[in-house]
């Protein structure tokens, strides 16, 4: 497999244009098209993932809801989130689904432990929790042997839209963010973190940055 993992550093863009630009390379890549990783934040949205009921959705006002295909149920994206979208040919790289969600979360587990901050995984809930509110969301489409969507991280962000939902179909559920467990926060420097992390826990030895744009 290639030895080198890209990324493509997409600052803040609209949810459904990146949403659509990683279906398109999904569909259309070929057996020996290079794996991606896509980092953005995104303007205030909802996702409802495929399985997702509306009675998770308890007040969303005048925040977007965007019905996707990624699997789980509703989460909340805005600024000061971080989000990697994982455009993977899993069946190259030997990863059964389970493998490349404990793999994701270990990265993040790994990630907040280099700020001081103990977290862990829930074996019924894909996820990364620290004291039991969860930090992190997970959430994956496979086509064609390959994956998109991703995981988002909770950064340094309003944590009150969470509120207007039932987050990932829990409803009650905690959640929580880095600054609140390690002070301020530099998101260029977390971004940074969190490529090396996935770079070691893909198996890959180095990674690049990609230029030009997604559509």
């Amino acid at each position: 497999m290639p030895q080198t993992l890209g990324f493509r550093e997409l600052g803040q863009m609209a949810y459904e244009p990146v949403w659509q630009a990683m279906q398109r390379y999904t569909n259309e890549r070929g057996t020996d098209a290079a794996d991606e990783i896509w980092l953005v934040q995104h303007p205030p949205v909802f996702t409802q993932g495929q399985a997702g009921k509306a009675e998770h959705l308890l007040l969303p006002g005048e925040i977007p809801v965007v019905q996707v295909d990624r699997g789980g149920q509703v989460t909340y994206h805005g600024p000061g989130q971080l989000v990697a979208y994982l455009l993977l040919d899993v069946r190259r790289l030997g990863f059964g689904v389970r493998d490349l969600v404990s793999r994701m979360e270990l990265c993040l587990i790994e990630l907040l432990a280099s700020y001081g901050v103990p977290a862990a995984a829930k074996p019924d809930a894909p996820g990364v929790y620290v004291n039991g509110a969860k930090i992190a969301s997970l959430g994956l489409r496979i086509r064609r042997g390959c994956s998109f969507h991703g995981l988002a991280l909770n950064v340094d962000m309003d944590l009150q839209p969470f509120r207007r939902i039932n987050p990932c179909g829990y409803a009650g559920l905690a959640m929580t963010q880095l600054s609140d467990h390690a002070g301020p926060i530099d998101f260029a420097e977390v971004s940074a973190r969190l490529r090396a992390q996935l770079v070691k826990h893909l198996d890959y030895a180095e990674q690049t940055t990609l230029t030009g744009g997604i559509d």
